[in-house]
């Protein structure tokens, strides 16, 4: 597969990530699992045809992630070590400055979403939570696997990784931040800072 199709599909897949959630790992029927995901796209496509500016789709984005995401958990495992020796304040204004990160590089690419579809195949139990697999269909692309993870660890049902065609998502960021991180000689504040900068 073509590198720049393969970017493509993780780029659109990855956002949406941060709107299909929570994943439907516990509805009692793929039928009902199915209508949870088509009235969230529904409610993508309504922030995307709202008529409103990048910037403030892109709040809007980032309020789901943080509804629907365990985002401090997603933060931690993409510092890698890291998260163990920085402070409890820099944890926090790190998972802030990630939040927003992850937001904005993902939510521009919702607009590619529009006229697609989402298709639950089936969920099951997994030790970490559950897993569920789905197929996404885009326009002007095949058709593709797209594996959610979702777990109740946080006090609800919320979504904490996904693998599209295999590839972890969450250990790709982590590869990217510990390269952003190595090119700051492991300066977390510095790299703080320039998340909340990026996009």
């Amino acid at each position: 597969m073509p590198n720049n199709e393969l970017n493509r599909r993780h780029f659109i897949a990855s956002g949406l990530a941060l709107a299909l959630l929570p994943m439907p790992a516990l509805a009692q029927t793929e039928a009902a699992a199915k209508a949870l995901v088509n009235s969230v796209v529904a409610d993508i496509n309504r922030v995307i045809d709202s008529g409103k500016s990048e910037k403030a789709m892109l709040r809007d984005f980032e309020k789901i992630f943080v509804q629907y995401g365990d985002v401090p958990i997603m933060a931690r495992y993409a510092l890698g070590a890291d998260a163990r020796t920085a402070s409890p304040a820099q944890l926090k204004k790190f998972t802030k400055a990630f939040q927003g990160y992850i937001s904005r590089k993902y939510g521009r690419r919702f607009r590619e979403f529009i006229g697609g579809e989402v298709d639950v195949r089936n969920a099951r139990k997994i030790k970490a939570g559950y897993e569920v697999r789905t197929m996404v269909k885009l326009r002007g692309s095949a058709p593709f696997d797209v594996t959610f993870l979702v777990s109740d660890k946080s006090g609800r049902d919320k979504f904490y990784n996904m693998f599209i065609e295999g590839v972890n998502l969450l250990l790709t960021e982590r590869t990217e931040i510990g390269a952003m991180l190595d090119a700051r000689k492991g300066n977390l504040d510095q790299l703080i800072r320039d998340l909340n900068k990026t996009g």
